[in-house]
């Protein structure tokens, strides 16, 4: 059961890496392409004026009035001026300031050295721009040219950057609350199934203590009441019977507490390559001579080599088990049949008998420990059968009409599956 449960937890382990370092992932991608965004929106700005400067540039060389600069005009343009090495404005985009002396610092550096600069200002109306300082060559004379841009599409950029961003931190925030709880509710599924589970073998011990109980309780009384007779009556002729039966009980005792701790042990560990059919063959001449003693013909069919990997002794105690139950439910004069082979890589083993039967409301029951129809049996043979076939690897199966007969079918992986599944 412990088993049952760690293995998920192993596996909500790695799921739970997996995650973080996904989001991780996606986060690192988010910021990363909101970090990026603003020097593309710089980029493409500087780009935008350069070719707005190279536009301005080719208009006020074929018009050197600079009239025409009057009639240029783009969305993207706040406004523009050009200024000379007196800083006086010889265009602007506003003609109340062509004429009028540049308020502020004249841009030596673009009309000495020809550099180009850019920056970001905020203008009187509470706007952030983008101004872009060139110098502008004419015949004769050089001007220098401030383009002044707005900067809302090229910030669109950013703002979408930054907009993704937070939709991927909303979206992995849902996703991880999600997962607590999917967690959380897991959890408490997983602590119901385990106070189910428990509480559920708590009450098959409960039954099975009662069971135990019964059938030690019965051979206790017997004994408890032939040495009572004994112990009023030593020297009663019927004494040799009565001790008899206290030995008889004890056996009965004895056999069923070796049932017991053969259904708690496994012995899987000592599991090597046996022959089957051998096992079939020896379990078979064992039981011989009580079925000839009731007149019952054991018919055996099982191919030479039918190589398994098993523990022999658990083996022959199943096959001993289920033969002896077909030869004890088969009427004198009776036939059981044993047939043994391999089908599609499974070692299959059926026994089968021409007895009374079960019937179908004690069908379902008949691998419960402690369920059993015989007057003095411990119910434990067949769930016995069971738990060793399974710990092979294999299934066993009854089936049964009354008046016809049962039949018993165990099957094991073959070496030949093992090898295939390897």
């Amino acid at each position: 059961m412990l088993a049952d449960f760690q293995q998920p937890y192993g596996m909500r382990k790695l799921i739970l890496l997996g995650g973080v370092l996904l989001s991780f992932a996606l986060a690192w991608f988010a910021i990363s392409n909101y970090l990026s965004a603003r020097p593309v929106a710089e980029e493409n700005l500087r780009g935008l004026a350069l070719s707005l400067a190279g536009a301005i540039e080719n208009i006020a060389l074929h018009d050197p009035s600079l009239q025409s600069l009057s009639t240029f005009q783009t969305h993207d343009i706040a406004f523009f001026d050009l200024v000379d090495r007196k800083g006086i404005h010889r265009f602007h985009t506003n003609p109340d300031l062509i004429g009028t002396r540049l308020d502020g610092n004249i841009p030596l550096a673009t009309l000495k050295d020809g550099a180009t600069s850019s920056q970001r200002i905020t203008l009187r109306t509470g706007e952030n721009v983008y101004e872009f300082s060139a110098p502008l060559y004419l015949p004769g004379e050089t001007l220098a040219l401030r383009l002044t841009l707005h900067t809302y599409r090229a910030d669109t950029v950013i703002r979408r950057a930054w907009l993704n961003m937070m939709v991927l931190f909303g979206l992995l925030a849902a996703g991880w609350m999600l997962a607590l709880a999917l967690y959380h509710f897991t959890r408490r599924e997983e602590e119901h199934q385990r106070e189910m589970a428990r509480r559920e073998s708590l009450a098959q011990l409960g039954e099975m203590g009662a069971m135990l109980a019964h059938e030690i309780r019965n051979p206790l009384a017997g004994i408890k009441g032939y040495a009572q007779l004994i112990g009023k009556k030593p020297r009663d002729e019927r004494n040799g019977g009565f001790a008899q039966h206290i030995v008889s009980e004890s056996l009965r005792m004895e056999a069923l507490v070796n049932d017991l701790l053969t259904f708690a042990k496994s012995d899987t560990a000592s599991m090597t390559t046996v022959n089957l059919a051998v096992i079939v063959s020896h379990a078979a001449t064992l039981l011989l001579p009580e079925a000839e003693e009731h007149q019952i013909e054991i018919i055996r069919e099982a191919q030479e080599n039918i190589l398994i990997d098993g523990n022999r002794d658990r083996l022959s105690q199943v096959l001993l088990n289920v033969v002896k139950n077909a030869i004890q439910a088969t009427p004198d004069g009776g036939t059981v049949r044993i047939n043994a082979g391999v089908d599609c890589g499974y070692a299959t083993v059926t026994v089968s008998d021409n007895g009374h039967g079960i019937s179908q409301e004690d069908l379902p029951r008949i691998f419960e420990p402690f369920f059993t129809t015989k007057a003095r049996g411990t119910g434990l043979g067949l769930a016995l059968c069971r738990k060793i076939v399974e710990e092979h690897g294999g299934k066993i199966t009854v089936h049964s009409v009354v008046d016809e007969g049962t039949a018993v079918t165990i099957t094991i992986p073959s070496r030949q599956k093992r090898y295939s599944r390897s």
